[in-house]
């Protein structure tokens, strides 16, 4: 019964680490995967788990999100009841924004008051992942939870990126702690944490009262995490892990917070995998999003440079209006309405809407936003010393063009 279910999908993140993408857009809304926006994995889970019922929590550089969600995904019939709406943050209980998760769903607790909701659950829109929220909202129904946190296995080595959970040997929550350094463990395995995956169920009937307290707590950082399951935790309330993990054994339970530039490139270079483990073609698990209307993408390979073809893909996805003059591209991910002229050559990168590639152009390990134009002969990539002078460059040596750059 997911028609008793009350969607909250935090979307309204700086993603200060993802910048220079997010310089004008909020981190939900940043292209994934070619034609797809981050927000659209954690909805198109949403609509896939028969969840109808869905606000967006927005603030932060949200026009983007905003006219994507217009767009793409006003899909259900707002007669039965169903509905994606956007909630800006409006101080509607005093003279501050968002200040945290918690506080959040705090200031938009008005839209309780006339819902019969017997569960609420609360989402991250910035994560890529598939997972069936019903089969959790079915677990915590099962074990009478009054708080449900879904937590997924990971390398001890990844706390410090994290919010870990301590679960004991019955799946009952015993304590949270943000990024440690010396985290708790899986008791069965010495090199494994649980780490929050910023998923949560709330019965309806103590929401509002703990949300009340948490405002007034001067020195709270209104964060679920941090603040709302020790609070319940400390009260004896019920808390419980779902572990996705154990869930998707066979797939792994492939799960990417892409927080960082980094983490956001590799994500993108999982799509290209001859047999990736996150698979965009299920048929029974459909990832939806909005698309113009774009022509068919195009290859022009029959120009001959000493006898030999000169255009060639491998390994990459191509999405609708994109013409490939004869170029080389290679483990790449083009967005609609890329154009690659002849000998130009793309490896290992990641080109936004809009985006063209002048004739000799040579572009490695990048991540090129939506409508920049890179000249003819224009080399990117192969020397990080140069690239630093003209673009942002990650400690690892990704190279990214902002949305819009001139490039000489």
């Amino acid at each position: 019964m997911m028609r008793k279910v009350l969607t909250f999908i935090m979307a309204g993140g700086k993603g200060e680490r993802l910048y220079p993408l997010t310089k004008d857009r909020t981190k939900p809304a940043v292209p994934f995967g070619g034609i797809y926006r981050i927000i659209d994995f954690t909805l198109s889970n949403c609509i896939n788990s028969g969840l109808r019922k869905i606000y967006l929590l927005t603030q932060y550089k949200s026009a983007s999100l905003q006219r994507h969600i217009r767009l793409g995904w006003n899909i259900l019939p707002s007669e039965l009841g169903q509905f994606i709406e956007l909630l800006p943050a409006q101080q509607r209980v005093g003279d501050s924004w968002y200040l945290g998760t918690a506080d959040a769903i705090y200031q938009n607790l008005y839209t309780l008051e006339d819902d019969p909701a017997e569960e609420i659950l609360i989402l991250a829109g910035d994560h890529i992942y598939k997972m069936n929220y019903s089969t959790m909202i079915d677990f915590h129904r099962q074990k009478e939870a009054d708080f449900t946190v879904a937590v997924i296995e990971l390398d001890k080595d990844t706390s410090r990126d994290v919010g870990v959970v301590e679960v004991d040997d019955s799946g009952n929550v015993r304590g949270f702690a943000e990024k440690p350094s010396t985290p708790k463990v899986i008791s069965s395995g010495a090199d494994k944490i649980y780490a929050s995956m910023g998923i949560y169920v709330f019965r309806h009937g103590i929401i509002k009262e703990e949300l009340h307290q948490d405002a007034k707590n001067s020195r709270s950082t209104h964060d679920f995490g941090k603040d709302i399951i020790p609070q319940l935790l400390k009260k004896g309330f019920k808390v419980v892990a779902f572990n996705f993990t154990a869930q998707n054994k066979k797939k792994l339970g492939y799960w990417r917070d892409i927080g960082t530039i980094d983490a956001y490139y590799e994500a993108n270079m999982d799509l290209v995998q001859n047999e990736p483990v996150f698979n965009l073609y299920d048929k029974n698990w459909p990832i939806r999003t909005y698309e113009g209307q774009f022509p068919p993408a195009k290859t022009l390979f029959s120009g001959q440079e000493n006898g030999n073809q000169t255009g060639s893909v491998f390994d990459s996805l191509i999405s609708g209006g994109c013409i490939i003059n004869a170029g080389k591209i290679q483990r790449c991910i083009l967005s609609p309405n890329v154009r690659i002229d002849s000998y130009a050559e793309v490896i290992e990168s990641i080109l936004m809407e809009g985006v063209n590639v002048g004739r000799s152009a040579k572009i490695k390990g990048a991540i090129i936003d939506k409508d920049v134009n890179i000249p003819e002969g224009v080399v990117i990539g192969y020397n990080l010393k140069d690239d630093q002078k003209r673009f942002y460059v990650t400690e690892s040596g990704i190279v990214v063009v902002a949305k819009g750059t001139e490039i000489k």
